[in-house]
């Protein structure tokens, strides 16, 4: 198949391409006589007012279809590849990169490192603009596309280079100057190595990137993760209490430098180095509107303010407040604390509920790594199976495979239900959704 032939694998019912008769096999070869490379091209070429589509039928038939819409409205089309392009893997060999440090034997789709920045817009992937060419550069600045997240590291050319292990990674943050210039939003982030690009590499690549501000919108800063399997790759050592303090300190520091200047807060950690410093999160406000949940940036605050907004809907509290039952609570280490704090403010409002929450320690990858997103079945399985879980076992949808009842190491929700011998509910990543799923 020809690189710009796309083909369509649903076409939504009641859609304008429904309408003009497309259906599922037709390839979309160009519109408006321009050939469409990816899904930039065609959201971009899709939303005029007046389409001229030139398509091609499952038999070699061609057909043009002339098309009035509204200004950006959507044709509702999906296409055999969500980019319509093929996916752009990483270049580089980054020191911290988590994929180099997965076992063997897991499934191919876990292995692929992906550096797109067509995604950074769809997914809300981070990139380090070393994939990027001028032509990408332009089309994202044509297009007007934003926010684009950016993988920063360091704001030190040559450190960058470094910690990439490529020799062009430096010079690929010129990009961002370019966006700036542009007024393209970013959005930034930083994985923080001990020893290599904390301290007062830190304070240089803020007081650097402060100046991409407010175009640049956030700047997230998060503590490698680290597993048991670094056989041969650099050496880096974990955080401690302390570290997360000082971290902390300089991140308040260039926070009030940016509240001063831009009043945004610019610069945010993300919940690990609160948990790990044992401090208090910050209020809903100095996060800006939750830019970087995706980073773990407030996202425990978040979940606190809607547990409690949702303990005080009083339909809520009438409904449930005689319902009698014990279920468990798996998450991991990291917000096993709040977790409990949580549980403990809804069986105050429902006595009659027993809530038990077990903080799974991650044997798979190693105990360092204590988000619960990283938590596979058969660690569920191996310290839930001998407890008694009562009537439920809630899980946190992070646990899963986008989409599917599968965690990392492919045992399903089903494999996990039958060796613990409980019922699981999936709960979604909101405070509401936890409070129902207890009381519910």
């Amino acid at each position: 198949m020809n690189k710009n032939e796309h083909v369509i694998i649903n076409v939504e019912k009641g859609s304008i391409a429904e309408k003009v008769g497309m259906n599922v096999q037709d390839r979309i070869l160009s519109i408006n006589d321009s050939e469409i490379s990816d899904v930039f091209d065609y959201h971009y070429l899709c939303n005029e007012e007046k389409l001229n589509l030139l398509i091609e039928k499952p038999d070699g038939t061609r057909k043009n279809l002339e098309i009035i819409k509204e200004y950006e409205e959507d044709l509702g089309l999906t296409f055999e590849s969500g980019l319509m392009d093929e996916y752009r893997s990483c270049c580089n060999k980054c020191i911290f990169c988590f994929i180099d440090q997965m076992p063997k034997g897991m499934r191919d789709t876990l292995y692929f490192k992906d550096d797109d920045s067509r995604l950074s817009f769809l997914q809300g992937n981070y990139i380090t603009l070393t994939n990027m060419n001028q032509r990408d550069i332009d089309r994202i600045i044509q297009y007007k596309m934003g926010p684009i997240n950016i993988s920063v590291q360091t704001m030190n050319p040559a450190l960058r280079c470094e910690m990439l292990h490529n020799r062009f990674a430096g010079e690929a943050l010129n990009k961002m100057k370019q966006f700036l210039d542009a007024e393209i939003p970013m959005n930034g982030q930083i994985v923080l190595c001990k020893g290599v690009n904390d301290k007062e590499e830190l304070r240089y690549s803020l007081e650097q990137l402060l100046e991409y501000a407010p175009v640049m919108e956030s700047i997230s800063v998060v503590p490698v993760g680290l597993s048991k399997y670094r056989e041969g790759l650099y050496p880096l050592e974990p955080f401690t209490t302390e570290d997360a303090k000082e971290v902390l300190n300089c991140i308040r520091e260039y926070q009030s430098k940016a509240y001063e200047r831009h009043g945004i807060h610019f610069v945010h950690a993300s919940d690990e180095w609160y948990l790990l410093a044992k401090e208090e999160l910050p209020d809903e406000e100095e996060y800006d509107g939750y830019l970087q949940l995706e980073n773990g940036v407030g996202m425990l605050r978040l979940l606190i303010n809607e547990v409690e907004e949702s303990l005080e809907q009083k339909s809520i509290r009438k409904s449930f407040f005689h319902k009698k039952k014990k279920l468990t609570i798996a998450t991991g280490l990291l917000a096993g604390e709040s977790i409990k704090m949580l549980s403990e403010k809804v069986m105050k409002q429902y006595p009659h509920i027993q809530v038990q929450v077990v903080p799974i320690v991650n044997d798979f990858f190693g105990p360092l790594i204590t988000v619960s997103g990283l938590i596979t079945g058969q660690d569920l399985i191996s310290q839930l199976k001998n407890l008694d879980l009562g009537k439920e076992l809630l899980l946190p949808v992070n646990m899963l495979r986008s989409g599917e009842r599968v965690f990392l190491d492919d045992l399903t929700v089903e494999d996990v239900e039958k060796e613990c011998g409980v019922k699981i509910r999936i709960v979604d990543n909101t405070g509401y959704d936890f409070v129902s799923s207890i009381v519910g």
